[in-house]
């Protein structure tokens, strides 16, 4: 019997005695096609002869690897091939879970079962639809569903004809009563070898879900280049996941839509909980995951509120995983627990209990928040604790880690020179500018905020300037600014309104030392004038003794306090959550599954929806722990809101051109990463400029793998719809902005992937996880300030100047304020032991097949270790006075790896706490 196959014009033939000895085998290297002849002389000879003869076109398979095409036989039988199919367990179910396993395991044997269906890449020419195999059902369900074990493995079985091609997708029904997580099915039995599908999903019960799941198989396909039989499924599975934008979301849905932000008051609880909308016309704001809850009963415009403990909905497979469920619940019960005692404290007592002093601080760490503090008595004279309280105050679960800016030295924060590093090297270093003119200049429209002229005199700073003129200094390069001025004060009015709140607009200027480090030299403090000659400005220098200077003190201290808003509200959470969330919902509508710009984002969009609701639940909420503990209490999220409008661009949102924008950097081709860093001891920018390349040139030979040219990118239908979605829907309030990035070629697509994976990793990182190490230590960042700086001619100048370290703490957080702030970003400096790090990828088969590909990522993987090891050797450099020395914190937010817990490191690939 001959066997023939055509490819680009040949037809090529062997006899069916070499079937099974893989002598000629064609195979597929850069889009070529090749061919492998093995033959003797004399049979290379007669096939040679025959090659040209017309016989029926016969169904090639391609490898695994290689894209192998073997030759099969040209008449149809029936052979049988074995899938394993890989369901992952829960570790602990609670009772009801229990049960419906039982019952499932019960009516599998009666026919309830998990039923699977193979689909070709090709069409049958018959149907005109894909090819399909018979349906097959798991085998042993009852038997093997109960094991106690991580994942369990059961075969399915199919019989499919020899001209079934190559299987490109699976159905799974699920006819028990419960859901179950599917991580992966291996088909075994064709010729090109085994075929992969990455599902990691949940298949939901089919009285939950009627339709069919479709998976697709690990090889990636571009929309023009999708396989006939796989067209229809391909648009089908989209339009499932965009859903029709109506009703509530069910928490088993798997559907991404669109919505504002009309979800974080409650106006149902009264007056004090009403928060504006935000996303529209009047306060623009990027778009947030729709769960289409009812309106509340007082404001249409307002969505009901679903408070803890029960679930948010965001699609079924974006919700945490089991390992880091656990975790993040630890880590909150933590929480609970370090705020049950002060809670119950303020319940029973008139006193707020603000600290007396440092060693009621340093009780913390030590012996918990009974002990030192005069609660433990004090509490048991009103409450009878319950015995697992006491218990866990005995196990030193209510003591707090000590944090690792006073873990090397206690009293490093105090210095001015270490306020200046962390400007640099601390939680939040991206505010830092060169500062261009002086005095600073106001932004801010005076017909709406008045005059705002600048008290920053000459004077001021020109005593700290090693003997500079100002314009020397300024031309020099030497001068720096942190400036808060134009973010806070629209608000302040409202702000200092607030009961125990106190809040200054604040700049602080920075000298530049010939040993690197950054001196602060003059500190503006601002209120909104009440009266043409109020004093609304002031500016404090500093002493010539810092240590103890009280006014000095509490200047730096409303700096941090500014900075720590800031950085949570603009940098953190607007710049790395709420603006990377539109272009995650687009990716799920508009790209498929088996999209190579999918795959690649996959990882980077892991968690990001689901922390982001639980943020939406209890962190951003109207009387939520931000407005708790941070100083702008309700005008919190208006804040972010007027920092989105106001400051926010995509296109300058990449780490090269944001130093470009502060001034911190210049274009400079000479240089490694293209840049001249004006602080050349910047441990932020020196690290992530290693970190940014990386990821750059890792994408770049992604896109430049499946984009040879333009044509491929413009004519890329989901590509272009995702891109235009995340602008136009997810953030429609700036949609008309000129400052969008085009998308027309592979470099523009390798510019937006590298900074949305950048923002999704690293600068998310930078921002995050050095919250508790920094932040932990309330002095060294207050996130909220309750007292103004006394005035001389002020009755409480006197209060201040008879006891000013008392009158410094009761400016401070109180007890119940500190501790709940110090809890919440214990557990939001916490890597889960799921997590996976930059140059990782836990499920390589989900994005490709291809063997440059994955060439190509094991060498960013190798270039991130590289960096690593660069790292460490920084911090162990004596002249890098910015990272390295006594009582200085290396700088290692930036360190791609970590373990579990509280490490101040690690570069996880998404916003994933």
């Amino acid at each position: 019997m001959a066997l023939t196959k055509e490819i680009m014009g040949f037809s090529l033939m062997q006899k069916s005695s070499f079937l099974g000895s893989s002598n000629f085998l064609v195979y597929r290297k850069h889009n070529q096609f090749c061919f492998n002849t093995v033959l003797v002389p004399a049979k290379r000879k007669r096939f040679q002869e025959k090659r040209a003869s017309k016989v029926p076109t016969l169904v090639a398979a391609i490898s695994d690897k290689l894209d192998l095409v073997k030759v099969v036989p040209d008449k149809a039988v029936k052979f049988k091939v074995r899938s394993v199919v890989t369901v992952k367990n829960k570790h602990k179910e609670d009772f009801k879970e229990t049960i419906a396993k039982r019952w499932d395991a019960f009516t599998d044997k009666i026919g309830r079962n998990v039923v699977l269906e193979l689909i070709s890449a090709d069409i049958d020419p018959k149907t005109k639809g894909p090819k399909k195999s018979n349906q097959a059902v798991l085998k042993d369900w009852s038997k093997k569903s109960n094991l106690k074990t991580e994942r369990v493995n059961y075969i399915a079985e199919f019989l499919v004809d020899s001209n079934f091609g190559i299987p490109g997708a699976i159905t799974v029904i699920n006819k028990h009563q419960q859901e179950f997580f599917l991580e992966s099915i291996t088909i075994e039995g064709f010729a090109c070898g085994p075929v992969h599908f990455s599902c990691n999903s949940w298949v939901q019960s089919r009285k939950d879900h009627p339709g069919k799941r479709i998976f697709f198989s690990n090889q990636p396909y571009l929309p023009n280049e999708t396989p006939a039989g796989l067209k229809a499924l391909r648009e089908r599975e989209l339009r499932d996941l965009r859903g029709d934008g109506q009703g509530e979301r069910k928490l088993s849905d798997r559907i991404y839509d669109f919505d504002i932000y009309n979800d974080l008051g409650n106006p149902d609880k009264g007056i004090d909980f009403v928060r504006p909308t935000l996303g529209g016309e009047n306060i623009p704001y990027p778009r947030r995951c729709r769960t289409g809850r009812p309106p509340t009963d007082t404001d249409f415009n307002a969505e009901s509120r679903v408070e803890k403990p029960l679930p948010m909905y965001v699609p079924r497979d974006e919700q945490f995983e089991e390992s880091k469920m656990n975790a993040f619940s630890t880590g909150r019960l933590k929480a609970v627990l370090h705020n049950l005692i002060p809670s119950l404290m303020a319940s029973i007592s008139a006193s707020n209990h603000d600290f007396k002093g440092f060693s009621d601080i340093d009780s913390l760490y030590s012996e918990g928040l009974l002990l030192k503090l005069g609660l433990q008595d004090e509490l048991s004279k009103k409450i009878q604790l319950p015995k697992a309280v006491s218990k866990i105050q005995e196990g030193g679960l209510l003591k707090y880690d000590i944090p690792k800016i006073i873990s090397k030295d206690k009293f490093a924060w105090l210095r001015d020179d270490e306020f200046g590093r962390q400007a640099i090297a601390g939680v939040n270093p991206v505010n830092i500018e060169r500062l261009q003119s002086f005095p600073p200049v106001c932004k801010l429209d005076p017909e709406i905020y008045g005059p705002q002229e600048s008290a920053l005199k000459e004077e001021h700073i020109v005593g700290h300037l090693n003997g500079m003129t100002v314009q020397e200094a300024l031309e020099a390069n030497k001068l720096f600014i942190i400036d808060y001025h134009d973010i806070y004060l629209p608000f302040l009015d409202g702000i200092n309104a607030l009961d125990g709140r106190k809040e200054y607009a604040t700049r602080t200027i920075f000298f530049l030392t010939d040993l690197g480090t950054l001196k602060p030299i003059a500190i503006e403090l601002s209120l909104p004038p009440t009266a043409p000659s109020s004093r609304s400005k002031q500016v404090v220098t500093p002493p010539v003794d810092a240590t103890t200077d009280w006014m000095w003190k509490l200047a730096k201290a409303h700096v941090c306090a500014n900075d720590a808003g800031v950085h949570q509200l603009v940098n953190h959470w607007l710049r790395t959550h709420a603006t990377i969330e539109p272009f995650i919902l687009a990716a799920h509508r508009q790209l498929s599954a088996m999209h190579p710009i999918f795959k690649l984002l996959d990882p980077h969009m892991r968690y990001t929806l689901e922390i982001n609701a639980l943020a939406r639940q209890s962190l951003i909420s109207a009387d939520g722990v931000i407005e708790s503990c941070f100083t702008p209490g309700r005008y919190c999220m208006e804040i972010s809101a007027a920092a989105y409008r106001n400051f926010w661009r995509f296109d300058l949102e990449g780490l090269p051109a944001d130093l470009i924008r502060r001034g911190m950097a210049v274009p400079d081709p000479t240089q490694p990463h293209g840049l001249k860093l004006l602080i050349e001891d910047y441990p932020y920018a020196t690290d992530g400029l290693m970190i940014w390349t990386a990821i750059e040139n890792w994408v770049r030979s992604y896109v430049n793998h499946y984009y040879l040219d333009s044509s491929l990118v413009c004519n890329d239908k989901e590509l272009q719809a995702w891109y235009a979605e995340s602008i136009n829907v997810g953030h429609a309030d700036l949609r008309h902005a000129d400052w969008w990035p085009t998308l027309a070629t592979p470099e523009d697509l390798t510019s937006i992937l590298t900074t949305i994976i950048w923002l999704a990793s690293a600068q998310h990182a930078a921002l995050n996880f050095g919250q508790y190490p920094y932040g932990g230590y309330v002095p060294n960042r207050p996130p909220l300030m309750r007292r103004l700086l006394p005035d001389e001619n002020d009755p409480e100048y006197a209060i201040f100047h008879a006891d000013p370290q008392k009158y410094y703490f009761s400016a401070l957080p109180s007890l119940l304020q500190a501790t709940k702030f110090m809890a919440v970003v214990d557990t939001l400096s916490t890597h889960s032991p799921d997590e996976e790090y930059l140059g990782e990828r836990h499920h390589q088969s989900i994005w490709s097949r291809d063997a440059e590909v994955i060439e190509s990522f094991y060498e960013f993987s190798a270039e991130i270790r590289r960096i690593e090891k660069e790292i460490e050797k920084r911090n162990v450099d004596s002249t890098l006075r910015n990272r390295s020395g006594a009582g200085v914190l290396p700088y290692e937010l930036l360190a791609p790896s970590s373990g579990p817990g509280v490490t101040c490191r690690g570069v996880p690939n998404s916003v994933s706490i």
